[in-house]
């Protein structure tokens, strides 16, 4: 679950300066809750602006779908074992990078999750731990190094019979960047692109000021750890606090290590500034598989990459360019 709140503030502007405002329409868009946010001269310049970030949204659900089974994706699928499968340029550059993001984090973030047996229930009707046979089948058809890209011919080919791929560790963060960009290139100055806490913003408030975000306590969603400006850039946090489980006085997440198959431990909350929010979507949750040293570690080895996380004791940690108090 990502949690987020949204603040910004307007004054007064002169007469003689253009008078834009902001204007924001919440739309579910890929199965999910997009807040898209315009600075604009008027309300129909605004509308209009919006409707075209929330066509390219859904141009970006019909490429990366698994559930359409017309998709790209959803031939790749049903050809895994099988054969390899020509795609666009657009979707054989987002496998490739979401298999960077792969070695990147060792495995931490893997779009062949989709492959992977539903055994953890996170809705309170779990009453025992999977046995450990069934774990480790559930992860058996897991595992980037079998997606197999020819970059020559831009084809996919899943080695193993019954492989999946699917994109939702990166896909909002995608289409948030895809929104982004195709606004700015129509001349909107500034703006948010929210996909369901995946937050993509560039320029400021009509008053000058920068967009803001609350790092929500995850232990009290009514108070926040620190409120940081996100200028030109992408902001995602990734929790745990409502979808767990408890065995043996043991916490268990529901986000799940894709190369063991055992839930991630240790972590409540992470947050990851990047430039993109395709990258801060997939490292938000490897930073949870990887846990609290190696996920800092990582990211204080990534140029513009940032990171907060909260673990499960309420302790605060940061990445060496971040410095903030608990309040």
């Amino acid at each position: 679950m990502k949690q987020y709140f949204l603040i910004f503030s307007l004054v007064f502007i002169p007469m003689f300066l253009p008078a834009q405002e902001i204007f924001t329409r919440t739309l579910k868009l890929m199965g999910s809750r997009f807040d898209i946010t315009v600075v604009a001269d008027n309300q129909a310049q605004g509308e209009k602006y919006i409707d075209m970030a929330a066509e390219e949204i859904t141009r970006i659900e019909k490429l990366i779908s698994s559930w359409d089974t017309t998709s790209q994706t959803s031939l790749i699928n049903s050809n895994a074992g099988i054969k390899p499968v020509k795609v666009d340029k657009e979707l054989f550059e987002l496998i490739e990078r979401s298999l960077m993001i792969s070695e990147l984090t060792d495995g931490a973030f893997d779009i062949s999750y989709a492959s992977m047996d539903k055994i953890w229930k996170f809705d309170g009707s779990m009453t025992t731990m999977p046995t450990d046979e069934q774990i480790k089948n559930s992860v058996a058809k897991v595992g980037y190094e079998n997606i197999i890209l020819d970059k020559e011919n831009y084809t996919v080919f899943l080695k193993l019979p019954w492989m999946k791929i699917g994109f939702g560790g990166i896909g909002k963060g995608y289409s948030a960047d895809k929104a982004k960009a195709l606004l700015i290139s129509e001349g909107v100055v500034a703006g948010i692109i929210n996909a369901s806490g995946d937050m993509n913003t560039w320029g400021v408030q009509p008053d000058g000021q920068e967009w803001q975000v609350a790092i929500t306590n995850p232990f009290d969603k009514s108070e926040a750890f620190a409120i940081l400006p996100v200028t030109d850039g992408a902001v995602v946090t990734s929790g745990d606090y409502e979808k767990y489980v408890m065995f043996n006085g043991k916490r268990y997440a529901h986000i799940i290590d894709p190369k063991t198959g055992y839930p991630a431990t240790g972590i409540i909350s992470a947050t990851v500034f990047a430039p993109k929010a395709e990258l801060a979507d997939a490292l938000a949750t490897s930073v949870f598989v990887m846990g609290t040293e190696t996920g800092l570690d990582r990211i204080n080895q990534m140029p513009g990459v940032e990171c907060i996380i909260v673990d499960e004791e309420g302790n605060l940690h940061t990445s060496d360019n971040i410095k903030i108090e608990k309040q």
